[in-house]
């Protein structure tokens, strides 16, 4: 059968090889965008393919068997993401996130958790290394991400009723598999744990309190993400949007809450702790509450783009450079350039007249 590759996905090639002025500062590591925002995180997709299909991020409508994934050559080594990483630390990045796609999808990522822990911040710091995942392969993963040198790890969960966990990840995969997966991570020292859990209205909200009440008192963390209009074939509506402050109103009633203070600057989830002690959530309200303001994020797609937003519908193409013979100092005034042209606040403008706009799919961007 032949491969069939739909628009969406030809929007991967859509970026532009950066511009690099002969002029260009050097790295100073106080790189700053128009909207005075520094550059303190980098996202990495690692791989663009997943083995859940979740309806939110990678349907099977869209990505079914003849959908065409990037070919490994096209992927950036794990040699090329160190050297990529140490040019975003010139300029400032503290924290690292692996993502994908389903990052422990890559063969061998163990091995780039290693070259990447072993880098330090301009300060002479570790990284702020850390791995979103489905979980369904943390069981057998887990000590050896560990050994490498991971420091902690974001687990996605959508529900604990496994009839409803199947339905949402369309692969008819058990929610006690992930279960198993955290407790693996915890055992082996990953922590703080995370679980991210996206909230759509009508399909999954009766989790939240659930969800609430299981992970209390372990020492990890529920992030409840509102639904977002990432990419294009999620069929996103602003009637399926659940906002935060609904959910910290549901769990409020349970297990009385309150508000405690971000751990940093453009953190992007708002905290609430038990009143009881029994450890905290977050809520992640791109939709509702918007922090385009204080957003501190770049993101590194599989195949070596760059993209200053989440709702991003082109990058900047650094792969031509680092295969292309650039040397450091090209590629760190590239990724200067890149950064000080930023402008994005899509979350702050999202209207009907952004509906239409065709946006980078959250599986190859990273999320």
């Amino acid at each position: 059968m032949t491969e069939r590759i739909i628009p969406i996905a030809d929007l991967r090639y859509q970026a532009r090889v950066p511009e690099v002025p002969a002029d260009a500062p050097p790295a100073s590591g106080l790189l700053a965008d128009r909207r005075g925002r520094r550059l303190h995180d980098l996202r990495i997709s690692v791989t663009d393919r997943c083995n859940f299909r979740c309806t939110y991020c990678m349907p099977k409508s869209v990505f079914d068997r003849d959908y065409a994934f990037l070919p490994q050559s096209s992927l950036l080594s794990f040699e090329e993401i160190e050297r990529v990483v140490r040019a975003f630390i010139a300029h400032g990045v503290e924290k690292v996130r692996l993502t994908g796609g389903e990052p422990l999808l890559r063969k061998n990522v163990e091995r780039l958790v290693e070259k990447l822990a072993a880098l330090r911040t301009a300060s002479g710091d570790p990284l702020d290394l850390t791995l979103t995942t489905n979980g369904s392969l943390l069981t057998r993963k887990a000590k050896a991400l560990r050994d490498a040198g991971l420091r902690r790890v974001t687990v996605s969960l959508d529900g604990l009723d496994d009839a409803i966990f199947r339905r949402m990840n369309d692969v008819d995969f058990p929610v006690a598999d992930v279960l198993a997966g955290i407790e693996a991570a915890d055992a082996a020292g990953l922590r703080p744990l995370k679980i991210n859990m996206v909230v759509r209205k009508g399909v999954n909200d009766d989790q939240i309190v659930p969800m609430a009440r299981h992970f209390r008192g372990t020492g990890h963390i529920v992030r409840f993400i509102e639904f977002m209009d990432v990419g294009a074939s999620n069929g996103w509506q602003m009637d399926d949007v659940l906002p935060s402050a609904e959910v910290v109103r549901r769990i409020h009633e349970a297990f009385p809450l309150e508000q405690i203070d971000p751990n940093y600057p453009g953190e992007v989830a708002e905290r609430w702790r038990y009143a009881d002690g029994a450890g905290e959530v977050g809520v992640i309200s791109s939709v509702t509450q918007p922090f385009c303001g204080d957003c501190t994020r770049a993101r590194l797609s599989t195949e070596g783009r760059v993209y200053t937003c989440l709702f991003a519908d082109s990058g900047y193409d650094l792969r031509a450079l680092v295969r292309g013979g650039a040397d450091d100092r090209t590629l760190e005034a590239a990724i200067g350039g890149i950064w000080r042209a930023r402008d994005d606040r899509y979350s702050e403008i999202r209207s009907e007249a952004t509906a239409g706009l065709r946006k980078i799919e959250m599986s190859y961007i990273g999320g």
